[in-house]
Parts: C-alpha cells; sequence; structure tokens
C-alpha cells in the first residue's frame, strides 16, 4: 500500500504532498479538477543530494537574518547527466537554514527544515514566495495585494509590506465579503479578461491589525505558534461568518495603496498609465528571481493590464477607525 498523499489547490495549481500543508484544505474529489491546472509534486521533510548539480548563484537578498546570513540565497543548479527538460533546478536557503529545491520541468519542490522549526514556518515560505515563483517560472503575473469578490467580480489592493492590504480585506471579510487571496494575487486571462486565481482560505494579519478589527492581539492565532518571529496571526475564512471565494473572478479594478494621510482621508485619486505601470513594476512578487525572459513577459503582461483594468490610488486615513469609511468609499466606487 503506497503512502497516502494529500492534494490541493492553490493559485490554479494542484498540490500532491506527502504531509499535510498547514492553512489549506484538503480536496475531497480528485477526479473533479480541471484539465488545466498545472501539477505540482510537493515532498515535506524530503530532500535528494545537491552532490551532482553545478551551481551558480542567482540571488542573494541585501538584508541578513540575526545571525549575519543573507535572509535568502539562491542558486541555479545544473546536473548535465539528466535529460534536458529536467537539468534546471533552483535551490533556495532562506537565514533561518529552511531550505528549498525546485524544478522547473516536470514541477516538483523538495523542502527541509533544521529541528529548530516546523512545518508550519516552512508553509510559511512555500505558500507565499516558493509558490509565487513558481507561478511566475509559468509566465503568470503576480502582485503583491489581496483581492476580494464584489459580487461577480474581483477588486484588488496593491502595495508594499505595511500599506494594509491585509487589513482592508479583513475590513471587507468582517461585513461579509468573500476573500480570494492574500498577498499574493495571480493573474491569469480569459477571452481579454483579466482573472484572479483563489489562494487559500487564510488571511495573515500584523497584531496591530488584529487589535484595531477584533479588539485584542490575542484574539487570532498566530500563524506559527512555536515562533513568533514571525510576528502575524491568521484569519481562518472557513470559520462561520467568513467565506473564502474558491473559483476564479475576473478583476474589475485595481487600488494602489498610498501613504497614511492626516488630513483628507481616507481618498480615491486617478493615476496616470505610467503612474500605474511604474507602481505594478514595483510590487510584482518575487520580481528579483527573474532573468530577462521572464522581466520581459512581465512587462508585456503589466502593460496589457494598465490598459484594460481600471487602476486608481486609494489614500488610507492614518486613523484606524476610518477605515469604516474607507470600505463605503470602495463600494461607492465600484458601483
Amino acid at each position: 500500500m503506497g503512502k497516502r498523499k494529500f492534494t490541493y489547490r492553490v493559485y490554479g495549481l494542484t498540490l500532491s504532498a506527502n504531509l499535510p500543508i498547514p492553512g489549506l484544505v484538503p480536496l475531497t474529489n480528485v477526479e473533479t479538477l480541471s484539465a488545466m491546472s498545472l501539477f505540482v509534486n510537493v515532498h515535506l521533510g524530503v530532500f535528494p543530494s545537491l552532490t551532482q548539480f553545478e551551481r551558480k548563484i542567482w540571488y542573494v537578498s541585501s538584508t541578513n537574518c540575526d545571525t549575519g546570513k543573507p535572509n535568502l540565497q539562491v542558486w541555479h543548479c545544473f546536473d548535465r547527466l539528466q535529460p534536458l527538460e529536467t537539468r534546471t533546478r533552483f535551490y533556495w536557503q532562506y537565514g533561518d537554514e529552511t531550505e528549498f529545491l525546485i524544478q522547473r520541468s516536470p514541477l516538483q519542490i523538495w523542502a527541509r527544515w533544521p529541528d529548530s522549526l516546523t512545518l508550519e514556518d516552512t508553509a510559511t515560505y512555500l505558500l507565499g514566495p516558493v509558490l509565487a515563483f513558481v507561478l511566475r517560472l509559468q509566465g503568470v503575473l503576480c502582485l503583491h495585494a489581496s483581492a476580494i469578490a464584489l459580487q461577480d467580480s474581483a477588486i484588488a489592493f496593491i502595495g508594499a509590506a505595511g500599506a494594509g492590504k491585509s487589513t482592508t480585506a479583513a475590513a471587507f471579510a468582517q461585513r461579509g465579503y468573500p476573500i480570494l487571496s492574500d498577498d499574493v494575487v495571480a493573474l491569469d486571462w480569459q477571452e481579454n479578461t483579466p482573472f484572479v486565481r483563489p489562494a487559500y482560505p487564510r488571511l495573515r494579519l500584523w497584531p496591530e491589525s488584529v487589535n484595531f478589527l477584533y479588539g485584542s492581539r490575542d484574539r487570532l492565532p498566530p500563524i506559527v505558534p512555536t515562533n513568533l518571529n514571525w510576528n502575524k496571526s491568521y484569519l481562518d475564512l472557513m470559520q462561520e461568518n467568513y467565506t473564502f471565494q474558491s473559483t476564479p473572478l475576473p478583476l474589475s479594478c485595481l487600488y494602489l495603496l498610498g501613504g497614511r494621510q492626516s488630513d483628507n482621508a481616507p481618498r480615491i485619486e486617478p493615476v496616470s498609465p505610467q503612474q500605474a505601470a511604474i507602481a505594478l513594476i514595483a510590487n510584482t512578487s518575487t520580481n528579483y528571481l527573474l532573468d530577462r525572459d521572464l522581466r520581459k513577459t512581465e512587462f508585456a503582461i503589466l502593460t496589457r493590464l494598465v490598459g484594460e483594468i481600471p487602476i486608481k490610488k486609494l489614500y488610507p486615513h492614518r486613523d484606524p477607525s476610518c477605515l469604516e469609511q474607507l470600505v463605503a468609499m470602495v463600494l461607492q466606487d465600484t458601483v
């Protein structure tokens, strides 16, 4: 009897893992999967030998962790004894010694972590930058954004870390609006319309956001119970009174989150195509790992997106009590 496999659908990918992945809901009927879904084998706690690979440094982060190591290093790996289509792999090493090996074709991911860390730690990397990079390798545009469902379409809030993407999405979730994705928004086109791919049923929130939205920092569980260094909690969208949007929706509008203001906020302002393009380029996911061809593909997709979707600047108020007003303003703007 073979070992049990856990099957999931995330960002339009079908993941088959040897261990349950925290934060994901296993599929109960694998036969209903779309034939268009890209299949990815995920091997957790299992890692192949790297001795046969020729390695070339691909990326080194400009910041270091507490141990003095770079937060992330990535190598491009080649095995000249393997068939051409399986030669290319990317070896990731985080500063906390969590490691990933990503094979481009056929798609596979291996992951291992030190004894001081857990599967929950590794899943945080896997469901964020690792899968975003896998999508980028396939030419899928990934934005640093959160997306919600409004009737039969999606709107997205884009911005850098701490801009308020997840907090804004959580405010909509509290009011009954379904969530499609948090932190990474993956887009693809259907009949000249960009669609948002559903991610997984969690929102990650900073302690300050949890305190404001729920009255106490302890109201939501930490994403990694044994490692408070992650400093975020999660909102389970599968619980009562919340909804996870599990099917793709067309993107109808994109809001660029500006800096929090003390006066004349919240407010929405128009954005020129040039300003929109610059902002989107700065807020694509794992763009630091793209080669020349992938960057060319990214630029073409971003140009198309700017030409087809309304993009506006949204300025939140510095006072979090004005979040209700921001939600009302966005709802009125999308009518």
